[in-house]
């Protein structure tokens, strides 16, 4: 499983969520078609932008649980005061990635920031 972790400011739209994504993706010679599915932490299950991009790629939005985000977060590779203060985690991206992909899951790097939107790639296994 490959998924790519969202975190963003308020009201980001599906366009930056999406040039987020791509240069994520990009930066680890990742296309769309790679991807299995989006995530974000609860505080941000609402995010419009988010939903809307999903929607287009055809991806499930993962909102991953409180649990699965705490067990992940120790395997963060970014430290974000903001991300801290708005979501409660180092990087609301990095471990939304990490907790929807499973406790084998690791980060390809850490995550990118994009007009806002933050954008984090885990795998599962030998993937990529």
């Amino acid at each position: 499983m490959i998924c790519a972790g969202l975190g963003s400011t308020s009201n980001t739209t599906r366009e930056t969520v999406l040039a987020a994504l791509d240069a994520a993706l990009a930066h680890h010679s990742l296309g769309r078609a790679k991807l299995d599915a989006l995530a974000t932490v609860p505080r941000k299950k609402d995010e419009a932008g988010f939903h809307e991009a999903a929607s287009h790629l055809g991806l499930p939005l993962i909102v991953a649980s409180e649990e699965a985000l705490e067990a992940a977060a120790g395997s963060c590779l970014t430290v974000s005061r903001a991300s801290l203060r708005a979501t409660g985690f180092d990087s609301a991206s990095e471990a939304a990635a990490l907790a929807a992909c499973g406790a084998t899951a690791r980060l390809l790097g850490p995550r990118l920031v994009r007009e806002g939107v933050t954008c984090a790639i885990a795998t599962t296994g030998n993937q990529p």
